[in-house]
């Protein structure tokens, strides 16, 4: 079995690209769209013994441009294949381009699931790590404003002393009471 399929993100057209080949007894190509947290299976008749090596490589869609771009850093995908009897076979997280394998033990129907290991992120773990670039670069910023506010208040502070105490000094010497 070989595939190619498509990843569909929320509010996102077209989807992100997901090619997977699944190389077994006799080859198909599947194209197939899977949302972010959706989970897609397929059933496969595999004999026993058998070697099943699956390619995959993701991608995201530009929309603007209407083209395919190469998958960002901490996309992946999780495999997970089960046997006839329902026994787990392979359950693995896999980064966004590679290649897994497994051996039929037992011939028959075998159940290959594929999910993303992304949570509900907009624009893949690309764009959470834009995110979380930005969000540190202002909460850095936001510090540094906030140290500099404080020293200007306590020079502040310690000039009206320097001041308060000196007009008070003059007040008494003027009064004759120091």
């Amino acid at each position: 079995m070989a595939g190619v399929g498509v990843w569909r993100l929320p509010g996102m057209a077209p989807p992100a690209l997901l090619l997977l080949a699944l190389c077994a007894v006799g080859a198909r190509g599947l194209y197939f769209h899977i949302g972010e947290t959706e989970k897609r299976c397929f059933i496969e008749e595999i004999p026993d013994e058998t070697m099943v090596i699956g390619n995959y490589r993701t991608q995201m869609w530009d929309k603007q441009k209407e083209v395919f771009l190469p998958s960002t850093p901490g996309l992946g995908m999780h495999v997970e294949v089960k046997d006839p009897d329902g026994k787990v076979v392979l359950s693995r997280q896999y980064g966004s381009e590679g290649r897994f394998t497994f051996t039929s033990h037992t011939p028959g129907d075998h159940q290959i699931c594929l999910h993303s290991n992304s949570t509900r992120m907009p624009f893949f773990a690309g764009g959470k790590l834009y995110r979380e670039e930005r969000f540190r670069l202002t909460s850095e910023s936001t510090n540094q404003r906030v140290l500099w506010w404080s020293i200007a208040q306590t020079v502040i502070l310690i000039l009206t002393g320097i001041w308060q105490m000196r007009h008070l000094k003059s007040f008494f010497e003027a009064k004759k009471l120091v």
